[in-house]
């Protein structure tokens, strides 16, 4: 089966479905099943509404962040100064920019923004 035409509540050919269903509807879709020769006139709904609020990242892709990186963890370590990391002595931790980090996969090892 597969569809080929999608239409919006309230375009041309939804007119009696958005009567029936009014605000609920989303959309009205036309698939077609070539092994059985028919056609399915389907729609979606909305059955239920909540209040969200998507998780948001407090850091920027510029933020630099404190990373920790085992002694141990030389391959790690040269990564990390590879992207552009500096080692800071008074803390003994690395900073790099958040966006770098994320993209290394070492989201899980930051230890927070750095203060200025």
């Amino acid at each position: 089966m597969h569809t080929r035409l999608t239409l919006k509540s309230g375009q041309k050919g939804t007119k009696r479905l958005v009567a029936r269903y009014g605000d609920r509807l989303v959309c009205v879709r036309y698939r077609y099943d070539e092994k059985k020769k028919k056609r399915y006139k389907t729609i979606e709904l909305v059955i239920e509404e909540t209040d969200w609020a998507p998780k948001v990242d407090p850091l920027k892709g510029a933020t630099l962040v404190r990373i920790r990186v085992e002694w141990e963890e030389t391959a790690l370590r040269q990564r990390v100064k590879d992207a552009g990391g500096r080692w800071n002595p008074d803390e003994k931790v690395w900073e790099l920019r958040y966006d770098k980090s994320v993209a290394l996969g070492l989201k899980k090892r930051i230890l927070g923004a750095v203060t200025l």
